[in-house]
């Protein structure tokens, strides 16, 4: 028998009333005084909102999540103060789904995903630069008019005439409005455009990040922005440009003077599989939440919400919930494998008796330990 569901006045995800009521609710919500951020909308970009294709892929990824009540507390802890969410557990157990069930359950548009490797660095969240591109561009445009100077070079040519004599060399190839075209924001960049709602960033795996990414994160966290110095460069010239984002580069959002600052701090969702420890200045400026593996009453819920399977009512699917939890006692196993399991059972697979224990092995393989 499941306890009754437990709903507080505070909470703005899983919270009382509708999705449009409690998004007014997180969206009047004061900052506190030290997460008030004061960037200024373009009034020509609207984000995308819950229609289309990626926001399909949200909503039927965080529609079955089922939160617990902690949950629910340290999540909504992190909403009301404007912090990123640092989410720890083992692998399978449902740490980048929570980043879409908030982003359905409060209707905030598609989920940007960060998905991050040892080679990755700060740059590549906050905004892509084809430099190699632009250097293409400026060779053919020369052999397109024989003689001419590159459009760098042209810049170059007006600023030093201009410039005093002591003044330094342009940067090369910064010159010339062109530069737009080789520009976009990544996904943090893009969830820092400065909007009256949040937009939700998945940053997937920090665990197996460079030793220096969490703390080049500070800053930006901190200070709800950053600079792009190929626009700052150009400032005088074009004070504002615009530029694609990581939704889609053809959907231009204005930046001026080279900056993105936000208004309202996106919500940060950052994973972890628990494979490296982080310093404490970046723990201080996370909210930590720590998923373990599911119970059999949480299971029971998940596949309910999920495939719309009352296990309670069938001896076959509790038994495949029993056998789930006899073998994660030998090495992790992720819950979307009783999932498939169950799934395949539904479509009428592997239903001979024979069959069984070479089912199991098949969708319930270990993902640690002796036998993975």
């Amino acid at each position: 028998m499941e306890a009754e569901a437990v709903v507080k006045d505070w909470w703005l995800y899983q919270g009382t009333g509708e999705a449009a009521e409690r998004r007014a609710r997180l969206e009047a919500g004061p900052p506190p005084p030290w997460r008030d951020f004061k960037g200024v909308p373009d009034p020509g970009y609207a984000p995308p909102g819950c229609e289309g294709p990626a926001w399909e892929r949200t909503w039927r990824r965080g529609e079955g999540y089922v939160p617990d009540e902690p949950e629910k507390d340290v999540v909504n802890t992190a909403l009301h103060l404007r912090r990123p969410l640092l989410i720890t557990g083992k692998p399978g157990v449902g740490k980048s789904t929570l980043a879409s069930s908030i982003a359905a359950d409060l209707g905030l548009g598609p989920v940007l995903h960060w998905p991050v490797t040892s080679r990755t660095v700060l740059r590549d969240g906050l905004y892509l630069y084809d430099a190699i591109g632009r250097l293409q561009e400026a060779g053919l445009e020369q052999l397109r008019t024989p003689g001419a100077e590159p459009p760098a070079a042209r810049a170059r040519t007006r600023s030093a005439a201009s410039a005093p004599a002591s003044a330094p060399a342009p940067a090369p190839f910064e010159g010339g409005p062109s530069i737009a075209r080789y520009l976009r924001l990544g996904p943090l960049g893009t969830a820092l455009l400065p909007q009256d709602r949040p937009r939700v960033l998945l940053v997937d795996e920090i665990d197996k990040s460079d030793i220096d990414l969490p703390g080049d994160l500070l800053t930006v966290f901190e200070d709800g922005g950053f600079v792009i110095p190929e626009l700052a460069r150009l400032a005088k010239e074009a004070p504002t440009v615009a530029i694609g984002t990581d939704d889609d580069t053809e959907e231009a959002v204005r930046i001026s003077q080279g900056r993105v600052q936000c208004r309202y701090f996106p919500i940060v969702v950052l994973t972890s599989n628990g494979e490296r420890d982080f310093p404490p200045a970046f723990l201080r400026r996370c909210v930590r939440l720590h998923l373990d593996p599911p119970g059999p009453d949480k299971l029971a819920r998940i596949v309910r919400g999920r495939l719309g399977v009352d296990i309670e009512n069938s001896d076959e699917y509790r038994d495949l919930v029993r056998s789930f939890l006899e073998r994660a006692e030998d090495g992790d196993l992720a819950t979307d494998q009783l999932l498939n399991a169950i799934q395949l059972r539904l479509a009428g697979a592997w239903s001979a008796p024979g069959d069984r224990q070479r089912f199991l092995d098949t969708v319930m393989h270990h993902l640690t330990g002796p036998s993975a």
